[in-house]
């Protein structure tokens, strides 16, 4: 039994760490689903306008740009978390 002392306990720390490493992964991935880790968010964007500014496009845009917007829910994004997908290029 004492041959197996070093082995269990080296298991166990084993399955501590890959455990500690999952929820890691889990709380990352649950952060914002929505946006992709290279995205620049509004606020990012509009770094001087600490208020924030309004994603509504008062002028002519095309209609791939007003589904791009539909699709990413800007009408109901809140400052500052506003997808950068929602501002024209």
């Amino acid at each position: 039994m004492s041959r197996l002392r070093p082995v269990l306990a080296w298991a166990a720390l084993g399955v501590l760490i890959a455990a500690g490493a999952a929820q890691s992964a889990a709380a990352l991935r649950e952060a914002d689903p929505m946006t992709p880790p290279d995205a620049r968010t509004a606020q990012q964007m509009f770094a001087d306008a600490p208020d924030g500014v309004d994603p509504i496009v008062t002028g002519p845009v095309s209609a791939s740009f007003k589904q791009r917007q539909k699709a990413a829910n800007c009408d109901t994004a809140v400052w500052p978390k506003i997808p950068a997908t929602c501002y024209p290029d």
